[in-house]
């Protein structure tokens, strides 16, 4: 099945392009109907053709970039369904790098995070299932499963030789998006660590806001969005706002005229020009990036950490007719300074790497939260 998919998959490829003529795009259309045929008469297994047109379809649109993606009606419906309790989950956000399932960021306190999984890792395997040559989406239905059943995942990380193997049990997911305390040697700075993106971030994240500004000693504040994989652009917006007494915040620009927007802040700043430092890492990606990237090139904050993800792309959910969907990239992303994020991410203005094998965010051994705190005692 892996050569017919290949063989399917570069005639699409070959199809797609832009440079033939139409004459050749009919050529291109018969040349591919041949080598279906000799697939389906002379390959050494019996094969299902409409697979093979499935994965043919997949490869036209993960040729695009990591996040577009077809979903069969099954899969379509799956994915469309509110499971209720019935289906578990990992706790981690994934994206797809030739052809590679990579770890996007784990969620703090989920299964996945409390046990090892970190931002950057390359999930080679799932359960006894290979996952080159898998969808994202395939591979996101492989790591469901019932609440309470356990599941191996094979990760390969960065400067570790041997692959690693880890043992998850599926809980149900739910995430806090705020959590917040007083810091510093003198109890006078405000930690706001953001999660996600989510519906309520902003309510949640102004409430902590409006709390430490009720208090004298507060002279500063640190925002952690490491591990953040992101959320909704308006949350991103929004949150943004509270910290810009004007200016763009982010635009976005597809090739309609509805795609191409641009925001801009409106409401002041909540803090008052009290200085920031934005905490960010490989985790870190989306409205995350957008919120980093919006306040560095305003000068309104220091980016302290690891460099960003690099997702500035948004997709669109498009109901095909047999039942299934497609998952397409609409738009991009853009900073206030013009730059794109897309594959490159928000680069900080200092460069803190987490240290030791005990590191853990927001504990004792977060070296990239003790340095923040030590930028307000200088």
């Amino acid at each position: 099945m892996k050569k017919i998919t290949i063989i399917s998959t570069v005639f699409l490829l070959i199809f797609f392009s832009t440079s033939y003529s139409k004459n050749e795009l009919y050529e291109k259309i018969d040349l591919f109907g041949e080598v279906l045929e000799n697939i389906k008469k002379e390959y050494v297994d019996d094969v299902d053709q409409a697979e093979v047109m499935d994965s043919a379809i997949n490869g036209v649109l993960q040729s695009l970039d990591p996040y577009s993606a077809y979903m069969s009606p099954e899969l379509f419906k799956e994915m469309q369904t509110d499971t209720r309790g019935e289906f578990g989950g990992l706790g981690i956000e994934i994206g797809m790098e030739s052809g590679v399932v990579k770890v996007i960021s784990p969620i703090d306190d989920t299964p996945a995070a409390k046990a090892g999984i970190k931002a950057g890792d390359y999930i080679v395997k799932i359960g006894k299932e290979q996952v080159q040559g898998k969808s994202l989406l395939e591979a996101v239905k492989l790591m469901r499963g019932p609440v309470g059943t356990s599941i191996n995942l094979t990760v390969r990380r960065k400067n570790v030789k041997k692959p690693m193997e880890f043992t998850i049990t599926r809980k149900i997911i739910e995430v806090q998006s705020v959590s917040s305390k007083i810091i510093g040697d003198q109890k006078n700075l405000g930690y706001i660590r953001l999660k996600s993106f989510n519906e309520n971030s902003d309510k949640q994240f102004l409430k902590s806001v409006k709390e430490f500004e009720k208090k004298p000693k507060i002279k500063g504040y640190v925002l952690d969005l490491r591990n953040n994989p992101g959320g909704l652009l308006t949350q991103a917006i929004n949150i943004t706002d509270f910290f810009l007494d004007d200016g763009e915040i982010v635009s976005t620009k597809g090739r309609k005229i509805s795609e191409t927007r641009k925001f801009f802040a409106r409401r002041g700043d909540e803090v008052k020009g009290k200085p920031i430092v934005v905490l960010i890492n490989n985790g870190s990606a989306s409205a995350s990036e957008i919120f980093a990237g919006a306040l560095k090139d305003h000068k309104r904050a220091i980016i302290l950490g690891e460099n960003s993800y690099g997702k500035g792309s948004v997709q669109s959910i498009i109901p095909l007719t047999n039942g299934g969907g497609m998952r397409l990239t609409i738009s991009k992303y853009y900073l206030p300074s013009g730059k794109s994020i897309s594959e490159v991410g928000v680069t900080p203005d200092i460069l803190v790497e987490a240290e030791g094998e005990d590191f853990q965010i927001n504990s004792d051994k977060d070296n990239q939260l003790n340095y923040a705190i030590k930028l307000f005692n200088s």
